[in-house]
C-alpha cells in the first residue's frame, strides 16, 4: 500500500474534520460525528467502528481537533457511559480549507484535460 503524502488528509479525516467544523464551537461526540458522515452520503468510508476512532485519534493526534471527556455527572444523569467530544482547531480548519482547494483543483485539472486517467 501507497504511504500517502505528509500532511494530506485521508477522505475519512477531511469528513471528520468538515462534520467538526458543522458542529461548531460546542463540538460533538463520535458517534454523532459518525452519524453526520452517514446522512452526508460518505457513510462508505466508515468501515468498521474502530476505523472512525482511529481517524479521531490521528487528528486529535496531530492538532487537527480538540478533544475532552464529558462531565461524569452529566452523563451518570443520562444513564450512559461518558462521552469524549471532539471540534475542530485552528489547524484543523487551515488543513480542511487545503484538503478542499486541493481537491477542487484535482477536479478541474481532470476536467480540463479529459485525456487524464485517475
Amino acid at each position: 500500500m501507497p504511504r500517502r503524502r505528509p500532511g494530506s488528509l485521508l477522505p475519512l479525516e477531511v469528513s471528520i474534520l468538515a462534520s467538526c467544523l458543522e458542529a461548531g464551537e460546542a463540538g460533538s461526540h463520535g458517534f454523532a460525528l459518525a452519524k453526520a458522515i452517514a446522512d452526508a452520503g460518505d457513510s462508505r468510508e466508515l468501515t468498521a467502528t474502530g476505523t472512525m476512532y482511529r481517524a479521531l485519534h490521528r487528528l486529535d493526534a496531530a492538532g487537527l481537533v480538540e478533544s475532552w471527556w464529558e462531565d461524569p455527572n452529566d452523563a451518570a444523569a443520562a444513564g450512559r457511559p461518558r462521552r469524549r467530544s471532539y471540534r475542530i482547531s485552528g489547524a484543523g480548519a487551515t488543513a480542511l480549507a487545503k484538503a478542499r482547494a486541493e481537491a477542487t483543483n484535482a477536479a478541474a485539472f481532470t476536467r480540463a484535460d479529459p485525456g487524464f486517467a485517475t
